[in-house]
């Protein structure tokens, strides 16, 4: 998506994940319950395994961590577990009150602050309060001007200390299967074809994707080193089952071998990962 296309605000945004939730339904338990939230993190790891690899939870004991975008908790709730001094922010208020009902379920509201606030003003909520680690997972994407997101957690990151960003990957399986199958071949129209199917939930307001260049100078120019960038994550299972808790690839995956699936997603994943440091 060009910035010249967007014509959403910030409100269009926080309505849309007013609304749903990102994961709210990985699980038919009734919401709030320790069932579902166990559930919830389950089928959540099992479709995005590379998840706490990248977020090494166990890392950050005893560090100040600050989340951007918190979603419904699932990663919140494993720093906090693995002892970090956990700040979780999140533009979606229904969002974070299903996190801070989460956080108390599983017994450590006591190690996360949970606050409200926009990525791209950050600073006027949590003004100089420097953090070992900013960790933000798919989630700055879908903000107006992502630029300015990564310049606020850059003032609020320690010198030297950590960014962990995911960010959606344009080059992916992803984005061409979404304009074969939902634009018909269209490729003249994927910034809007990736904008409105980006989501489970058709018609996200806002949704950018990033080259692996562009994703290293949004990083750079925003006064970070970046030490290391990949993709990962390719989703392999039919829909109509998964929707149904069914776990059934489709068929032009099922022939892989594990190997070349997983080299597979190393080169054409949705997911680009960097992790930087703050100079």
């Amino acid at each position: 998506m060009t910035r010249s296309a967007i014509d959403k605000s910030i409100a269009d945004v926080q309505r849309y994940w007013d609304a749903r939730p990102c994961n709210i339904r990985h699980s038919t338990k009734p919401v709030g319950s320790k069932e579902y939230f166990d559930e919830v993190e389950a089928r959540k790891y099992l479709v995005e395994p590379h998840i706490p690899a990248f977020a090494e939870f166990e890392r950050w004991q005893g560090k100040r961590v600050l989340e951007v975008g918190c979603g419904i908790g699932t990663d919140s709730i494993n720093f906090a577990r693995a002892g970090a001094h956990l700040t979780a922010v999140e533009l979606s208020g229904e969002s974070l009150r299903i996190a801070a009902q989460r956080a108390d379920v599983m017994g450590v509201a006591d190690r996360i602050r949970f606050v409200q606030a926009n990525a791209e003003e950050l600073t006027s909520v949590l003004a100089d309060e420097p953090f070992d680690l900013v960790y933000s997972f798919g989630v700055i994407h879908h903000t107006l001007h992502p630029e300015r997101a990564l310049a606020e957690m850059h003032a609020l990151v320690a010198p030297g200390g950590t960014l962990k960003l995911m960010v959606y990957h344009r080059r992916s399986w992803k984005v061409f299967w979404i304009v074969a199958a939902e634009g018909h071949g269209r490729f003249w129209k994927t910034d809007e074809l990736v904008a409105e199917h980006s989501e489970a939930e058709t018609g996200c307001p806002v949704t950018f994707s990033y080259t692996r260049r562009e994703g290293r100078e949004l990083v750079e120019n925003s006064g970070f080193r970046v030490q290391d960038l990949r993709v990962d994550h390719v989703f392999p299972y039919r829909i109509r089952d998964y929707v149904q808790y069914r776990y059934v690839r489709e068929a032009y995956f099922r022939w892989m071998p594990e190997p070349l699936f997983r080299a597979f997603e190393r080169r054409f994943g949705w997911h680009l990962l960097v992790t930087a440091e703050a100079v």
